[in-house]
């Protein structure tokens, strides 16, 4: 994640400008080669694996939907968070 940091103020994203969460439901993950920070993500692969749906565009769009509820997406960046995001559903197994 692209950060700065004041140690008086906390850590913000140098992408949007919002406070960078340091909360335990937070994970980071890489998209585009940047760490980012993704709030829920663990919670919402469960979810998502037990609707049981039948192809990666379909998993895609439900871990995005659910997702940007609680984070930002870039509407320019949504098809490298939906990659990023399936990748790390295949890997949670």
């Amino acid at each position: 994640m692209n950060e700065s940091a004041n140690e008086n103020e906390g850590v913000y994203c140098t992408i949007c400008g919002g406070m960078v969460s340091q909360a335990p439901g937070v994970r980071r993950i890489p998209i585009d080669g940047i760490e980012t920070g993704i709030t829920g993500l663990d919670e919402c692969i469960a979810a998502v694996r037990a609707l049981d749906l039948a192809d990666d565009a379909a998993v895609t769009e439900e871990l995005l939907a659910r997702l940007a509820k609680n984070n930002y997406i870039p509407t320019r960046k949504r098809a490298a968070y939906g990659a990023a995001l399936l990748a790390e559903f295949r890997r949670a197994g």
